[in-house]
């Protein structure tokens, strides 16, 4: 049995037992892990403050032999982020940010450039960032991460090169544009400007630190967004729980 050291994000937490916590933490280095924390609703020595929801922290655990969850020893809380619960808005975007998380990416399953998206994500949310500029970023980018970016290179439909001329067509059963050519736009085929497609190509492709730099217009914003509300309910073919509560 190996003793692990993680930098980790509290996802969930449920009441487990008399005295334990459940815990579903997304790690650094190795995912999305579930763990039991012996006594945490006891202990103020071994979690101090460490397994309050989107807080990132420093975990140690070990998964013991023939059972699934790790046993998680003690943690130290790295940022408490008490911006996220200062208003309803931001407790609600960070609670469908971690869904939406879950849901791409499976217990166990490694992806580092996701917990960087998502910790850097709640670092802006605690400071109070635009709800709808992060929302859009966050998703974009996650989706990407999932292996579920949209298309923006050329029409889904007669191939042709989208050079950034001309309004585009999103069609959410190819994940794509297509020209206006080849589709009209309508409610379930909205459409996106020049300008709209080059920023949601370049959040999807840069690094977060500098997609958070870009500069999104109102208009781009309300452009993508209907865009990755049909994108990401067909493409996990659910609507997340949490997403009534941004509407």
């Amino acid at each position: 049995m190996t003793i692990h050291i993680s930098h980790a994000i509290i996802m969930r937490t449920w009441e487990f037992g008399e005295t334990d916590l459940l815990v579903s933490f997304f790690t650094s280095d190795k995912g999305r892990l579930k763990g039991v924390a012996k006594g945490a609703r006891k202990s103020m020595k071994r979690f101090a403050n460490c397994l309050d929801l989107f807080s990132p922290v420093k975990l140690e655990y070990e998964l013991k032999r023939g059972r699934e969850l790790y046993f998680i020893h003690s943690g130290k809380l790295v940022h408490g982020f008490p911006g996220i619960r200062s208003d309803f808005s931001s407790l609600s975007l960070a609670s469908y940010m971690a869904e939406l998380t879950e849901t791409l990416f499976p217990v166990g399953v490694v992806a580092k450039r996701m917990f960087e998206l998502l910790n850097g994500s709640f670092a802006a949310l605690n400071e109070n960032k635009n709800i709808d500029e992060l929302r859009v970023l966050f998703e974009s980018k996650a989706m990407a991460l999932g292996g579920y970016g949209i298309d923006l290179s050329r029409c889904c439909n007669c191939g042709r090169l989208y050079k950034e001329e001309g309004r585009a067509v999103f069609k959410r059963k190819k994940g794509g544009i297509a020209c206006l050519k080849c589709e009209k736009e309508s409610r379930n085929s909205p459409g996106l400007g020049p300008a709209t497609v080059k920023t949601l190509r370049m959040i999807q492709s840069t690094p977060w630190a500098k997609a958070q730099t870009l500069d999104l217009t109102k208009e781009m914003i309300y452009e993508i967004k209907p865009v990755l509300k049909l994108h990401i309910e067909y493409r996990i073919g659910q609507r997340l729980k949490t997403s009534e509560y941004l509407e």
